[in-house]
Protein backbone atom coordinates (compact mmCIF):
# COMPACT_ATOMS: atom_id res chain seq x y z
CA UNK A 1 0.00 0.00 0.00
CA UNK A 2 1.22 4.02 -1.16
CA UNK A 3 0.18 6.32 1.53
CA UNK A 4 0.17 9.52 -0.13
CA UNK A 5 2.01 11.90 1.33
CA UNK A 6 1.09 15.30 1.29
CA UNK A 7 4.50 17.17 1.47
CA UNK A 8 5.33 15.27 -2.01
CA UNK A 9 1.79 17.02 -3.05
CA UNK A 10 0.61 13.31 -4.35
CA UNK A 11 -2.66 12.78 -5.60
CA UNK A 12 -2.73 9.19 -6.99
CA UNK A 13 -4.91 9.12 -10.87
CA UNK A 14 -7.50 6.69 -10.07
CA UNK A 15 -9.19 6.80 -13.42
CA UNK A 16 -8.20 4.63 -16.07
CA UNK A 17 -10.22 6.23 -18.80
CA UNK A 18 -8.22 9.45 -18.07
CA UNK A 19 -4.85 7.95 -17.65
CA UNK A 20 -5.16 6.36 -21.56
CA UNK A 21 -6.46 10.15 -22.57
CA UNK A 22 -3.14 11.21 -20.85
CA UNK A 23 -0.61 8.80 -22.10
CA UNK A 24 -2.70 9.27 -26.20
CA UNK A 25 -1.65 13.00 -25.85
CA UNK A 26 1.91 11.69 -26.95
CA UNK A 27 1.80 12.82 -30.32
CA UNK A 28 5.27 13.37 -31.86
CA UNK A 29 6.56 9.94 -33.56
CA UNK A 30 10.27 9.15 -33.60
CA UNK A 31 11.49 10.12 -30.31
CA UNK A 32 11.52 6.99 -28.14
CA UNK A 33 12.61 8.23 -25.15
CA UNK A 34 10.35 9.48 -22.43
CA UNK A 35 10.61 10.24 -19.16
CA UNK A 36 7.77 9.85 -16.72
CA UNK A 37 7.88 11.77 -13.66
CA UNK A 38 6.60 10.81 -10.40
CA UNK A 39 4.76 8.09 -12.22
CA UNK A 40 3.16 7.11 -8.17
CA UNK A 41 1.24 4.15 -8.13
CA UNK A 42 1.96 3.34 -11.77
CA UNK A 43 -1.49 4.51 -13.62
CA UNK A 44 0.33 6.08 -16.54
CA UNK A 45 3.64 3.76 -16.24
CA UNK A 46 1.33 0.76 -17.16
CA UNK A 47 -0.18 2.15 -19.93
CA UNK A 48 3.63 3.44 -21.27
CA UNK A 49 5.07 -0.05 -20.42
CA UNK A 50 3.49 -1.76 -23.01
CA UNK A 51 4.06 0.86 -25.80
CA UNK A 52 6.11 -0.77 -28.21
CA UNK A 53 7.11 2.47 -29.56
CA UNK A 54 8.55 4.13 -26.83
CA UNK A 55 11.78 3.73 -23.97
CA UNK A 56 10.74 4.52 -20.57
CA UNK A 57 12.26 6.39 -18.31
CA UNK A 58 10.16 6.38 -14.48
CA UNK A 59 11.93 8.87 -11.57
CA UNK A 60 10.29 8.61 -8.73
CA UNK A 61 11.21 9.83 -5.47
CA UNK A 62 9.08 8.36 -3.40
CA UNK A 63 11.06 5.08 -2.03
CA UNK A 64 7.49 3.69 -0.89
CA UNK A 65 5.89 4.34 -4.29
CA UNK A 66 9.65 2.79 -5.72
CA UNK A 67 9.08 -0.40 -4.14
CA UNK A 68 5.10 -0.55 -4.78
CA UNK A 69 5.90 -0.03 -8.66
CA UNK A 70 8.78 -2.78 -8.41
CA UNK A 71 6.88 -5.47 -7.05
CA UNK A 72 3.11 -4.57 -9.26
CA UNK A 73 5.17 -4.61 -12.72
CA UNK A 74 8.11 -7.11 -13.34
CA UNK A 75 10.92 -5.68 -15.39
CA UNK A 76 10.75 -1.98 -14.34
CA UNK A 77 13.68 -2.30 -12.25
CA UNK A 78 16.00 -2.01 -15.24
CA UNK A 79 14.11 1.44 -16.03
CA UNK A 80 12.79 2.85 -12.76
CA UNK A 81 15.19 5.44 -11.43
CA UNK A 82 14.44 6.46 -7.66
CA UNK A 83 15.07 10.35 -7.80
CA UNK A 84 14.23 13.60 -7.23
CA UNK A 85 13.72 14.84 -10.88
CA UNK A 86 14.32 18.37 -9.92
CA UNK A 87 17.94 17.57 -8.92
CA UNK A 88 18.25 14.84 -11.83
CA UNK A 89 21.11 15.11 -14.25
CA UNK A 90 19.12 15.18 -17.42
CA UNK A 91 22.03 15.80 -19.77
CA UNK A 92 23.67 12.36 -18.08
CA UNK A 93 20.85 10.53 -18.44
CA UNK A 94 19.82 11.41 -22.13
CA UNK A 95 22.08 11.53 -25.06
CA UNK A 96 19.15 12.23 -27.73
CA UNK A 97 16.44 13.79 -27.55
CA UNK A 98 13.35 12.86 -25.36
CA UNK A 99 9.85 13.89 -24.31
CA UNK A 100 8.16 14.32 -20.80
CA UNK A 101 4.96 12.79 -19.22
CA UNK A 102 3.27 12.83 -15.93
CA UNK A 103 1.01 13.72 -13.61
CA UNK A 104 2.84 16.38 -12.16
CA UNK A 105 3.24 17.37 -8.21
CA UNK A 106 1.32 20.48 -8.13
CA UNK A 107 3.63 21.87 -5.44
CA UNK A 108 6.85 22.00 -7.45
CA UNK A 109 4.94 22.17 -11.37
CA UNK A 110 6.37 25.48 -12.13
CA UNK A 111 9.98 24.12 -10.97
CA UNK A 112 9.67 21.44 -13.34
CA UNK A 113 8.65 23.73 -16.44
CA UNK A 114 11.77 25.69 -15.17
CA UNK A 115 14.06 22.92 -15.43
CA UNK A 116 12.24 21.83 -18.65
CA UNK A 117 13.17 25.55 -19.94
CA UNK A 118 16.93 24.90 -19.58
CA UNK A 119 17.35 21.43 -21.44
CA UNK A 120 14.90 23.08 -24.11
CA UNK A 121 16.95 21.58 -26.73
CA UNK A 122 16.48 18.42 -26.05
CA UNK A 123 12.84 18.14 -25.00
CA UNK A 124 10.33 17.46 -27.53
CA UNK A 125 7.44 17.34 -26.34
CA UNK A 126 5.73 17.60 -22.84
CA UNK A 127 2.43 15.92 -21.94
CA UNK A 128 1.23 16.43 -18.52
CA UNK A 129 -1.49 17.28 -15.79
CA UNK A 130 -1.13 20.09 -13.48
CA UNK A 131 -3.50 22.67 -11.86
CA UNK A 132 -5.97 23.99 -14.04
CA UNK A 133 -5.42 27.50 -12.55
CA UNK A 134 -1.49 26.83 -13.99
CA UNK A 135 -2.44 25.40 -17.43
CA UNK A 136 -4.55 28.24 -17.98
CA UNK A 137 -1.57 30.55 -16.46
CA UNK A 138 0.39 28.30 -18.80
CA UNK A 139 -1.57 29.12 -22.31
CA UNK A 140 -2.78 32.33 -21.61
CA UNK A 141 -2.64 35.08 -24.32
CA UNK A 142 -1.18 38.24 -24.00
CA UNK A 143 -3.49 41.10 -22.57
CA UNK A 144 -5.04 38.45 -19.76
CA UNK A 145 -4.30 38.67 -16.17
CA UNK A 146 -3.35 35.48 -16.09
CA UNK A 147 -0.28 36.19 -18.67
CA UNK A 148 3.05 36.06 -17.04
CA UNK A 149 6.69 34.85 -16.75
CA UNK A 150 5.82 31.26 -16.86
CA UNK A 151 3.38 32.12 -20.11
CA UNK A 152 6.37 33.92 -22.19
CA UNK A 153 8.86 31.59 -21.43
CA UNK A 154 7.46 28.80 -22.46
CA UNK A 155 5.29 29.76 -25.47
CA UNK A 156 8.89 31.68 -26.69
CA UNK A 157 10.06 27.35 -27.10
CA UNK A 158 7.03 25.79 -27.31
CA UNK A 159 3.45 25.26 -29.00
CA UNK A 160 1.14 24.76 -25.88
CA UNK A 161 -2.29 23.09 -26.31
CA UNK A 162 -5.08 22.75 -23.62
CA UNK A 163 -6.31 18.98 -24.15
CA UNK A 164 -8.63 18.70 -21.69
CA UNK A 165 -9.70 18.98 -17.84
CA UNK A 166 -9.38 16.34 -15.02
CA UNK A 167 -12.56 16.54 -12.55
CA UNK A 168 -11.48 15.98 -8.46
CA UNK A 169 -12.98 13.02 -8.25
CA UNK A 170 -10.74 11.71 -10.20
CA UNK A 171 -7.89 11.36 -7.77
CA UNK A 172 -7.32 9.33 -4.17
CA UNK A 173 -7.37 11.99 -2.69
CA UNK A 174 -9.67 14.07 -3.67
CA UNK A 175 -7.59 17.58 -4.67
CA UNK A 176 -9.03 20.94 -3.57
CA UNK A 177 -8.26 22.35 -6.93
CA UNK A 178 -9.82 21.29 -11.01
CA UNK A 179 -6.81 19.90 -13.04
CA UNK A 180 -5.83 19.87 -16.56
CA UNK A 181 -4.17 18.02 -19.43
CA UNK A 182 -1.74 20.10 -21.73
CA UNK A 183 0.69 19.75 -24.23
CA UNK A 184 4.10 21.56 -25.20
CA UNK A 185 5.58 20.97 -28.34
CA UNK A 186 9.04 21.80 -28.83
CA UNK A 187 8.65 25.32 -31.71
CA UNK A 188 11.02 25.70 -35.06
CA UNK A 189 12.76 28.58 -32.75
CA UNK A 190 16.62 27.97 -32.65
CA UNK A 191 17.52 31.19 -31.53
CA UNK A 192 16.35 34.82 -30.17
CA UNK A 193 18.81 36.91 -31.62
CA UNK A 194 19.46 38.56 -28.27
CA UNK A 195 20.97 37.26 -24.69
CA UNK A 196 19.18 34.75 -23.60
CA UNK A 197 19.78 35.37 -19.96
CA UNK A 198 18.99 38.92 -20.55
CA UNK A 199 15.69 37.64 -21.98
CA UNK A 200 15.13 36.32 -19.00
CA UNK A 201 15.81 39.18 -16.84
CA UNK A 202 13.59 41.61 -19.03
CA UNK A 203 10.48 39.70 -18.11
CA UNK A 204 11.32 38.89 -14.54
CA UNK A 205 11.75 42.38 -13.89
CA UNK A 206 8.77 43.35 -15.91
CA UNK A 207 5.82 41.67 -14.39
CA UNK A 208 8.18 41.72 -10.76
CA UNK A 209 5.96 44.88 -11.21
CA UNK A 210 3.35 44.09 -13.45
CA UNK A 211 0.77 46.67 -12.69
CA UNK A 212 3.14 49.22 -13.83
CA UNK A 213 4.12 50.32 -16.58
CA UNK A 214 7.36 49.06 -18.48
CA UNK A 215 9.08 52.36 -18.35
CA UNK A 216 8.92 51.96 -14.78
CA UNK A 217 9.83 48.51 -13.62
CA UNK A 218 12.04 47.90 -16.18
CA UNK A 219 14.04 51.76 -15.71
CA UNK A 220 16.83 50.16 -13.45
CA UNK A 221 17.99 48.30 -16.73
CA UNK A 222 18.75 50.98 -19.00
CA UNK A 223 19.18 54.50 -19.06
CA UNK A 224 16.32 57.17 -19.06
CA UNK A 225 16.67 58.89 -22.16
CA UNK A 226 15.75 55.81 -24.32
CA UNK A 227 11.96 55.58 -22.63
CA UNK A 228 10.15 57.22 -25.96
CA UNK A 229 9.75 53.54 -27.68
CA UNK A 230 6.24 52.94 -27.53
CA UNK A 231 7.06 49.57 -25.72
CA UNK A 232 8.04 51.27 -22.39
CA UNK A 233 4.25 53.24 -22.23
CA UNK A 234 2.54 49.18 -22.17
CA UNK A 235 2.39 46.91 -18.78
CA UNK A 236 4.16 43.42 -19.35
CA UNK A 237 1.08 41.71 -19.85
CA UNK A 238 0.49 43.58 -23.45
CA UNK A 239 3.73 42.25 -24.92
CA UNK A 240 3.92 39.49 -26.76
CA UNK A 241 6.92 36.93 -26.44
CA UNK A 242 7.92 39.27 -30.27
CA UNK A 243 7.80 42.05 -28.36
CA UNK A 244 9.47 40.54 -25.53
CA UNK A 245 12.12 39.88 -27.79
CA UNK A 246 12.38 43.28 -29.34
CA UNK A 247 12.25 44.75 -25.70
CA UNK A 248 15.58 42.98 -24.60
CA UNK A 249 17.08 44.36 -28.00
CA UNK A 250 16.70 47.65 -27.20
CA UNK A 251 17.79 47.15 -23.77
CA UNK A 252 21.00 45.90 -24.74
CA UNK A 253 21.59 48.41 -27.90
CA UNK A 254 21.06 50.68 -25.11
CA UNK A 255 23.45 49.77 -23.20
CA UNK A 256 26.04 49.79 -26.36
CA UNK A 257 25.71 53.13 -26.74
Amino acid sequence: MVRPKKHLGQHFLTDNTVAKKITDGLSIVGCRNVLEVGPGKGVLTSILLDRTDIDLVPVEIDHESVEYLLNQYPGIEKKLIEADFLALDLNELFSEDFRIIGNFPYNISSQIFFKVLDHKDQVKEIVCMIQKEVADRIISPPGNKTYGILSVLLQTWFKIEYLFSVKPGSFFPVPAVQSAVIRLVRNDRTELGVDPKKFKIVIKTSFNQRRKMLRNSVKGLLNADVMENPLFQKRPEQLSVEEFIELTRFIEMSHGR
